[in-house]
C-alpha cells in the first residue's frame, strides 16, 4: 500500500476481493480532473464474475454512507462503472481491461494502492 486507504476505498477493495477480483489498483486523480478523486480498477475472468464484483460493491454501498449514483455496463459484464462520487469503480473483464488500458491513459497519476490476485 502506498498510503492508508480511506473508508470508501477499503469498502470497495473488500467488496471486490470478496468476489476474487484480480489486479486491483487505485489511482489518485485529485489533481487531474473534477470528475472524481479516485479510480478503482479491477478485473474479473468472466462476465458473471465481473457482474458479481459490481453487485458486491453495490451491496456494500447500500449498507454504508457511500451511495452509488450511477451504474453503467451492468448488462454486458465487460466493463461496469459504478460512480460513488469521490471514487469511480471500474470493474473489467480482463480482456476488455487490456484493450482499454486505463492505467496507461492515466499513467502519470499517483497509484494509491496496488494488489494482484
Amino acid at each position: 500500500m502506498k498510503e492508508p486507504l480511506s473508508e470508501l476505498q477499503q469498502m470497495v477493495v473488500d467488496a471486490a476481493t470478496d468476489k476474487k477480483a484480480s489486479d486491483i489498483i487505485i489511482l489518485d486523480l485529485r489533481n487531474r480532473t473534477d470528475l472524481t478523486d479516485f479510480f478503482f480498477i479491477c478485473s474479473g475472468r468472466s462476465k458473471v464474475q465481473v457482474q458479481a464484483i459490481a453487485d458486491s460493491i453495490l451491496e456494500r454501498s447500500y449498507q454504508s454512507p457511500y451511495k452509488v449514483s450511477i451504474v453503467e455496463g451492468r448488462s454486458t459484464g465487460n466493463w461496469i462503472i459504478l460512480d460513488l462520487g469521490d471514487l469511480m469503480a471500474h470493474v473489467f473483464h480482463y480482456e476488455t481491461r487490456i484493450y482499454y488500458d486505463l492505467e496507461r491513459l492515466w499513467g502519470d497519476v499517483p497509484v494509491i494502492a496496488e494488489m494482484s490476485g
